[in-house]
């Protein structure tokens, strides 16, 4: 009959060992991929890029015009286009710092986000449950940031090469790469460390307008830095922003405002120990949990 139970042989019991054999699981929480998780990585690099991207008029294009606006106010309303500050028009003088200063808000907003807006939404454990280690989330939020970063500074950058009067031509490439890159990177690790800290979008706003915000706008963008009093200028040599704006501005223009000896190296310096600093404390926060594991 086919509903009489089976009888066990020998035979079946092998072969039920052979399977339970064959199929071996891990204790819980013994981590299955133990080098670089690269699928990982990319997978979460590709989704933060298209979280931006899906609404590009207002992540990429809408910064860029913002900040031509400040091109136009201080070349055009003002009637400065005639002025010249170390050895070079006024307007090239600004441009590149613009599009520096652009570039570091925009990788902040966009890593600040991140994990932000996962603790708000409910869906943290998105980031929380996938295969993926700290550092590699890190890696791709921050990569993330600064892709978007360098995307806001070629659409400013192609918008100021087609404005007249402005010359924004590189020339030293690498050093276009090298501050951009370092600059972009930097504002990327802080404004990881202020979604792990945030808890509403408040506390994002208040970094961004009493941090981020002065930070740019106080680093030379618009004015050279030796023109300042004595006592302004250390405080402007404190700033890491000012290191990025003059590396970036140097890649155009060929010269810096400082006195500093060996401008360019020391810029590099600065801007790569602040970024292994802020790399850091965002590893020590994630592997912690603290404000993001319950």
């Amino acid at each position: 009959m086919n509903n009489q139970p089976k009888i066990a042989t020998s035979d079946m019991h092998d072969t039920d060992q052979a399977q339970k054999k064959s199929f071996h699981f891990s204790e819980p929480g013994v981590p299955q991929i133990r080098s670089l998780n690269l699928s990982g990585l990319r997978a979460l690099y590709v989704k933060e890029v298209k979280r931006f991207f899906k609404v590009h008029m207002q992540t990429i294009w809408a910064p860029a015009i913002t900040t031509l606006l400040f091109l136009v106010i201080f070349t055009v309303a003002l009637g400065r286009g005639d002025r010249q500050v170390i050895g070079v028009p006024f307007a090239d003088f600004i441009a590149p710092g613009l599009i520096m200063m652009a570039m570091l808000q925009n990788s902040f907003a966009n890593s600040s986000f991140s994990l932000l807006v996962g603790k708000i939404q409910g869906t943290i454990v998105d980031y929380l449950m996938p295969p993926i280690g700290t550092g590699e989330l890190i890696v791709a939020v921050v990569a993330a940031s600064v892709t978007r970063a360098l995307l806001v500074g070629c659409a400013l950058w192609l918008a100021m090469l087609a404005w007249p009067g402005v010359h924004v031509v590189p020339q030293h490439l690498w050093a276009v790469v090298v501050f951009a890159l370092l600059g972009s990177a930097l504002f990327g690790f802080l404004g990881l460390i202020t979604s792990i800290w945030a808890e509403k979008f408040d506390h994002a706003a208040a970094v961004t307008n009493f941090v981020v915000t002065p930070l740019a706008l106080l680093s030379g963008t618009f004015y050279s830095i030796e023109s300042l009093a004595g006592w302004f200028q250390q405080v402007a040599h404190a700033n890491p922003v000012y290191y990025a704006i003059m590396g970036f501005r140097y890649a155009f223009v060929g010269t810096v405002d400082t006195t500093i000896a060996n401008p360019i190296m020391v810029a590099i310096m600065m801007l790569t120990a602040v970024n292994l600093l802020l790399a850091g404390l965002s590893y020590g926060l994630l592997k912690s949990g603290w404000k993001i594991k319950a």
